[in-house]
């Protein structure tokens, strides 16, 4: 019966090995490998080779697909002493990797050896395990949990739609929320608005939100404003985050929310409601079109009623505002085909989907233009509606 030794020393010999110099030049040539760490977590903590991805030896086989889709791909895989990436490597080879060597002597001879390390930033005890079902996920990982720690998404709007983005996006560990809105919580909100209660009928609508969003996730910091955008406020609003949620329920606001995501390059999720029926997509500045090029000029009050004059089905803005939370984490990670150039709507009474094509108008009056040359103008105005309605964040057809 052959012992460990004996089999270590057999796959070593039907792998192919490479010390740390051969190493170092592999990562340094033209056609860099896929580099795989496939050492413990706490291992992982403690140092690793600048770019290399962390893949546990146990998670290898079903994980490794989802990091490296290319069996073409050179990968080098290391551990801390050239063992268990010498197991690695032949099960790869088995998987049908084509270009597949382990680091001989592991990371031990590649620190020993002086080569550059780093010191990967790693999630502490509680939020591993608040965050462990991310962690477990290829495409999201540690590091993109880490990522959405760092991020901040805009809201605008604590309504129907807002508040299931909020809810989720608090959940999944997002750093920074914050919300636009300029309402009080009403007895009649509480049909869809699910982030705010009974006792806090009354309150300002942020701050009900940020009691509901604390009550999630303590760690999410809330930034709120109780105000209208407007021309002058909302650059100074938007700028520094890097997603926004749009739950807005008038066009004025639409149109003068794309315009300033187009100066500033924010994307925007967008989303809208009414009575059976909602849509998502995304606004992503100049790769794919803008609100603009989709409606070049808004329809008459009188034929967009809001929902407030048509109503809504109490889970509609569920499921609505779901999927703008997923868009936005996407967004987020740089993961998945996000909706842009594509519009999804959703028809409860028959539970369809269906997806529209969207393309850009290469003579589109705001996203044709170079982004220091776009002026906002008078929105109410050319949305011909009276200027008292504007800017109240909730939900509505587009």
């Amino acid at each position: 019966m052959a012992s460990y030794r004996d089999l270590l020393q057999r796959v070593k010999e039907e792998i192919d090995q490479v010390d740390a110099r051969h190493a170092r030049e592999l990562i340094d040539s033209d056609t860099p490998p896929a580099v795989v760490d496939v050492r413990e977590v706490d291992e992982w903590t403690e140092g690793r080779i600048p770019g290399a991805i962390h893949i546990p030896r146990g998670n290898l086989e079903s994980r490794i697909e989802q990091a490296a889709p290319d069996h073409a791909q050179p990968i080098l895989v290391y551990c801390a002493a050239g063992n268990r990436s010498a197991f690695a490597a032949k099960s790869l080879e088995e998987l049908g990797y084509e270009s597949v060597v382990s680091l001989a002597g592991g990371y031990t001879d590649w620190k020993r050896s002086g080569f550059p390390t780093e010191l990967p930033r790693t999630l502490d005890g509680a939020k591993r395990q608040r965050y462990s079902r991310h962690v477990l996920i290829p495409e999201v990982g540690e590091e993109g949990q880490l990522k959405l720690l760092d991020s901040k998404v805009l809201l605008i709007g604590a309504g129907g739609l807002g508040s299931p983005t909020a809810l989720y996006l608090a959940a999944a560990g997002v750093g920074t929320l914050g919300v636009v809105d300029d309402d009080v919580v009403d007895l009649s909100n509480l049909q869809r608005q699910i982030v705010h209660t009974v006792d806090r009928v009354g309150q300002p609508k942020v701050d009900s939100a940020e009691i509901a969003i604390k009550g999630i996730n303590p760690g999410v910091k809330v930034n709120k404003y109780a105000e209208r955008l407007t021309s002058e406020n909302v650059l100074d609003i938007i700028t520094g985050y890097d997603v926004i949620v749009d739950g807005t329920d008038n066009f004025p606001t639409r149109y003068l929310l794309n315009d300033a995501s187009l100066v500033a390059g924010i994307p925007v999720v967008h989303g809208s409601i009414y009575q059976f029926e909602g849509s998502v997509t995304v606004y992503k500045p100049h790769d794919g079109p803008c609100y603009r090029c989709q409606y070049p000029e808004p329809p008459p009050p009188e034929l967009a009623p809001s929902c407030a004059e048509g109503g809504v089905l109490g889970v509609l803005p569920g499921v609505i505002g779901t999927l703008q939370a997923t868009e936005a984490v996407k967004l987020l990670l740089g993961i998945g085909e996000p909706l842009i150039g594509r519009q999804l709507r959703y028809d409860a009474l028959s539970m369809e989907f269906v997806e529209l094509k969207m393309h850009r108008d290469p003579e589109c009056p705001v996203c044709s233009k170079d982004p220091s040359e776009i002026e906002f103008i008078d929105y109410e105005q050319f949305c011909a509606m009276p200027s008292r309605a504007v800017a109240r964040p909730e939900e509505a057809v587009a």
